[in-house]
């Protein structure tokens, strides 16, 4: 099998040769040749100008034969379509102005993505032609509740107190910006599959920051209708949530084709939870990339073991760091090719 067929095997629950590996953000700042790139150029003129965001992309297919590839971009470029100003700064993106009444959810537009987003349609395109039918392309955007928690709160991204109270205090300014994300996320994510994305990976990055009750209200309610509408163009879906332990079932519910974890839960639980032919994503510890390399076999040979192999698509449970030894991610993928179904 190569590796777009291993890929969308997994995907479908169906045997395979070998569990299929990407990793995300594998096209990144732990690569050399990646760093000589951003030597020449900024992170947002590589995002933007299709040729070098390809040339981003492929860079880890070439390296590693990754069995997936993920276009080169960030889930910013919704909010910034729809009116904010994006700066990329020494400890993080920033939002300006952030939304912080219902009065400043009207000076949003509703963007055009076709126009607005273009240069991530030419990518995906470019990118399908150089992949051929080889390794699998995926697209991707942001979830809803993970933008508005970018749109509403300070640069310190990790205080989620700001998009909460947001919430609570204004409810019908809440659901109006979550409608008008889901359907700028729709229409983005359907552009990148009609561009050639064999799959579309959500991102709930910060999903699992809520209670069970908020995230069925807050959350997930809009990732439900974007699965039900990249469905009915027949587009398969990963919908990948950090801190998905304490709300499995409800993420689980909302139809998409491929769970992503995170590390904090144990792939068999989840199965017994879910269903036994629950597919999975994940969901190794980044910083096991960092241990010896018989620790990495292990660890990962113990994570297959886990789930058998079958219906689980092999990543990370959260975005490889940026100083992650190559060598570590090397072991990994003698990890999964050397491993065998007992």
């Amino acid at each position: 099998m190569n590796g777009r067929e291993r890929f969308l095997s997994a995907l479908r629950f169906e045997e395979v040769d070998r569990p299929p590996l990407w990793i995300m953000r594998q096209a990144g700042r732990y690569l050399p040749e990646y760093r000589a790139l951003r030597e020449k150029h900024s992170f947002i003129e590589i995002c933007k100008t299709p040729e070098l965001a390809i040339e981003a992309t492929m860079q880890p297919i070439r390296r590693f034969g990754f069995d997936a590839a993920i276009v080169f971009s960030d889930i910013l470029y919704i909010p910034e379509a729809m009116g904010q100003k994006l700066e990329y700064l020494d400890n993080g993106p920033r939002l300006e102005p952030l939304l912080e009444s219902p009065q400043s959810i009207n000076a949003l537009r509703s963007p055009d993505v076709s126009s607005d987003l273009a240069f991530v349609a030419e990518a995906v395109s470019g990118l399908r032609k150089a992949l051929a039918l080889e390794t699998a392309l995926i697209g991707f955007s942001g979830a809803p509740f993970t933008l508005a928690h970018y749109m509403i709160s300070p640069r310190s991204s990790r205080d989620f107190t700001a998009v909460k109270l947001f919430a609570y205090n204004y409810p019908a300014a809440y659901a109006q910006l979550l409608e008008m994300l889901t359907a700028a996320v729709g229409d983005y994510l359907l552009m990148q599959a009609q561009a050639g994305a064999d799959v579309v990976q959500i991102f709930d990055s910060w999903g699992g920051e809520l209670s069970p009750f908020d995230y069925e209200t807050l959350a997930l309610p809009y990732v439900h209708s974007l699965v039900e509408r990249l469905h009915g163009g027949g587009y398969p879906v990963i919908y990948y949530v950090n801190g998905v332990a304490g709300i499995a079932r409800q993420a689980a519910s909302t139809g998409a084709d491929v769970l992503g974890v995170d590390w904090r839960v144990g792939l068999a639980d989840l199965r017994k939870t879910l269903g036994e032919e629950t597919v999975l994503q994940g969901n190794l510890d980044p910083a096991l990339l960092y241990a010896p390399n018989e620790t990495i076999v292990a660890r990962t040979h113990a994570m297959l073991d886990e789930s058998g192999g079958r219906g689980h698509i092999v990543n990370l449970g959260k975005g490889i760091t940026p100083d992650a030894p190559v060598a570590g991610v090397e072991a990994l993928i003698e990890a999964v090719k050397s491993w065998r179904r007992r």
